[in-house]
């Protein structure tokens, strides 16, 4: 039986869940990134407790499907701008590829649960892994550019620019990575 579980965005998630899991005597068969397979779901006090337990550590056990299926969503997001060679490819197929529905049916239940579209969401995990490669002193704009899957260096100024209205040099420089501003574009 799977189940899945929100806010669960890396390795460390995996095993604070497994962990948790572990310490109330849940059983289960494997623990990845937002979701949980065991043998058979917990009852009453059990899974009262195995709720409080993720709330305490951020996490949330989803049990509306529609909830699930954009959690889903946002996981393989995540994936996607995260894998160098995955982030080249169209994203309404990586969606479909991975979750075996149409991008018209993910993107309509998407926009229904988040309050925002996909293409809207997409764009703000890119922007944050952007914010995350700025702080590496030792990239450029353009390797960032590439290992982010925009076109140009050009092309990410524009998007980050207007998704937090200040260009990649200017955050640099108000985040103050110690390092020297990146070139204008």
């Amino acid at each position: 039986m799977k189940m899945t579980v929100k806010n669960m965005v890396c390795r460390h998630c995996v095993a604070a869940v497994a962990t948790i899991l572990r310490r109330l005597g849940i059983p289960f068969d494997d623990v990845a990134v937002g979701t949980v397979d065991l043998p058979q779901m917990p009852e009453g006090d059990k899974l009262a407790e195995l709720d409080a337990a993720f709330e305490a550590e951020g996490f949330e056990r989803l049990t509306n499907p529609a909830e699930a299926t954009a959690e889903r969503i946002r996981q393989a997001i995540r994936s996607h701008v995260r894998d160098h060679a995955e982030c080249r490819l169209n994203l309404s197929a990586c969606l479909e590829d991975r979750l075996g529905i149409p991008y018209d049916t993910l993107s309509r239940l998407f926009s229904q649960v988040e309050g925002r579209t996909i293409e809207k969401y997409h764009m703000a995990v890119k922007t944050d892994r952007v914010k995350e490669l700025l702080a590496d002193t030792s990239l450029t704009l353009a390797e960032i550019a590439d290992m982010t899957g925009y076109s140009s260096s050009a092309h990410l100024s524009r998007q980050f620019k207007a998704v937090t209205g200040m260009t990649p040099t200017e955050y640099v420089r108000l985040a103050d990575f110690s390092r020297t501003p990146l070139p204008e574009i």
